[in-house]
């Protein structure tokens, strides 16, 4: 049976919110406790859980915030135990998510992802149409667990409009007129960056991402920091020239991808 979305703002709930953060990201993780949860969920934060009968099978956090004169929610924590994976859960929450929002006339839900994380690209930009225009190096300085050994934590925002998105446009998915900025190259199992062009004026831009980075970050450090690296320098120096990425194509026989960068009108 599917789960039941409820709200939670309850104490009993936030303590189950936290043992799922544990079970999902480790006891060493920077956990939020149930005293912060609470009180933002009382103060207009959006914390919805999916339940199987009373178990918490999943949860979506955000926190009300203004950006630029705009009603915002920043979506901080999504997450679902393990056994409960490969259900939808997870879409599930965000388009709960996204419905509370637009009720409470909120403009924009915002979020942090892994931008050589090809998956997350694909599923951020291409399936909920989000779009990027801010670039956040190592966001999160040093963290737990294996998913961010190796490289820093460098974070794109996910910007998903729940009005009208200002300033952006998406073009045919021929993306006439275009340059990829980073070179590639062949590195045993792996695919090497190379060089950046960072003057490249192409009505889009294309920053090519790896497939397999996390497994990359364990086996071939040295590659992903290179990659780290690269894209680092293509996506800053892009944005501050008026690009934003609008969409990510990927790769479906290998798992890598390219970011589609456009001007903002």
């Amino acid at each position: 049976m599917p789960c039941e979305l409820r709200d939670i703002a309850d104490l009993d709930g936030c303590r189950a919110v936290v043992e799922v953060q544990g079970e999902v990201w480790g006891r060493d993780a920077e956990i939020v406790p149930a005293s912060v949860l609470i009180a933002s969920a009382k103060r207009g934060g959006i914390l919805i859980g999916a339940f199987d009968g009373d178990r918490l099978a999943g949860f979506v956090w955000s926190m009300p915030g203004w950006r630029k004169g705009r009603r915002t929610q920043w979506s901080h924590m999504l997450a679902v135990r393990p056994a409960d994976r490969g259900s939808r859960v997870g879409e599930s929450l965000k388009r709960a998510q996204y419905q509370r929002a637009r009720g409470a006339s909120v403009e924009l839900i915002e979020w942090t992802f892994d931008p050589l994380q090809a998956q997350n690209a694909h599923l951020n930009l291409s399936v909920r149409a989000c779009t990027a225009s801010e670039y956040r190096e190592n966001a999160y300085g040093e963290l737990a667990g294996p998913l961010h050994h190796g490289t820093p934590t460098d974070r794109l925002v996910a910007e998903w409009w729940v009005r009208d998105v200002p300033n952006a446009s998406r073009q045919p998915r021929n993306y006439v007129s275009s340059a990829t900025v980073i070179s590639t190259q062949p590195s045993g199992a792996w695919i090497a960056s190379g060089a950046v062009e960072l003057d490249a004026d192409a009505a889009a831009i294309l920053v090519p991402v790896p497939p397999q980075f996390g497994e990359m970050q364990a086996r071939a450090k040295e590659l992903a920091m290179g990659w780290r690296l690269a894209t680092r320098k293509a996506f800053m120096a892009y944005f501050n020239r008026g690009y934003r990425a609008v969409d990510f194509v990927i790769d479906r026989d290998t798992g890598g991808g390219k970011y589609v960068l456009q001007r903002s009108i």
